[in-house]
């Protein structure tokens, strides 16, 4: 019987086939560039880890530090990463990240850049043997080849008009794993009120419908667990919830007002 950690299905799934599989998978932001605060939230149950760097200050060997931390922890990690730059996309997988979450996809095109920017191949990826990822020259081309085309996750973020006008076509591209719904900055696309405005919710269901016709799975961040089980009702599977940020935010707070006796 194979024993469980706290990061495995019970079928011993790689992140990535449990993301095709559309398994509820729930993971949050790491928005401190701390290999520290990798390594502690590597000791949690959640199924991912996402280093954001788009939004916080994340260099190469920051970067670096906290994706070998996750590592060696068992916990999956994606890269937001800054840009859809094949020069990003290689910094983050070479690193040794499960996968990329990029930001602004808005055509067909663009997804079909990006796919091929992550994956080893003509006009792709660029190969070193000396990488993390390639176990620093330990592990054979032809290995590391295969196990990249099989376990290297690709998230392409929904977060423009352009995109949701192009759902149907992006939804379509191969090499496209998830589609992850951009909440925010759809709604401050949109010119709404707010992310629950309907035109945010109609936008965010059409994306959800696109997947679900092209056996896509689809991502989102939503403001509160108790939003997962609407979602998970139109088709959506990865959820990207809170930060290490707001983990320590709520916990001062909640500490705070026991301690007043609220």
């Amino acid at each position: 019987m194979i024993e469980e950690t706290p990061h495995s299905s019970p079928t011993d799934l790689s992140f990535r086939q449990r993301l095709l599989k559309e398994e509820p998978l729930l993971g949050t932001f790491q928005k401190t560039p701390s290999s520290i605060v990798a390594e502690v939230l590597g000791h949690t149950p959640l199924d991912v880890v996402c280093i954001d760097a788009e939004h916080a200050p994340f260099g190469r060997l920051e970067l670096d530090s906290c994706i070998f931390a996750l590592r060696a922890a068992g916990m999956p990690s994606l890269v937001r990463v800054p840009s859809s730059a094949p020069a990003e996309i290689l910094s983050a997988l070479d690193c040794g990240a499960t996968g990329v979450v990029i930001p602004h996809v808005c055509s067909a095109d663009d997804a079909r850049a990006v796919a091929r920017a992550a994956r080893f191949g003509r006009g792709g990826r660029g190969y070193a043997g000396s990488t993390r990822a390639a176990e620093y020259t330990c592990k054979p081309m032809r290995e590391h080849q295969a196990d990249s085309l099989a376990d290297t996750v690709v998230v392409v973020q929904i977060e423009d008009i352009e995109a949701v006008d192009a759902i149907e076509e992006i939804a379509a591209v191969e090499g496209i794993d998830c589609l992850f719904v951009g909440r925010i900055d759809l709604t401050v696309a949109l010119g709404a009120e707010g992310p629950n405005a309907p035109e945010v919710i109609e936008a965010v269901e059409r994306v959800c419908e696109a997947g679900v016709a092209a056996n896509k799975p689809v991502g989102m961040f939503v403001p509160s667990v108790d939003e997962v089980a609407v979602w998970r009702e139109k088709g959506a599977s990865l959820f990207l919830l809170s930060s290490d940020h707001s983990f320590m935010l709520q916990g001062a707070k909640s500490m705070m007002l026991a301690f007043k006796g609220r």
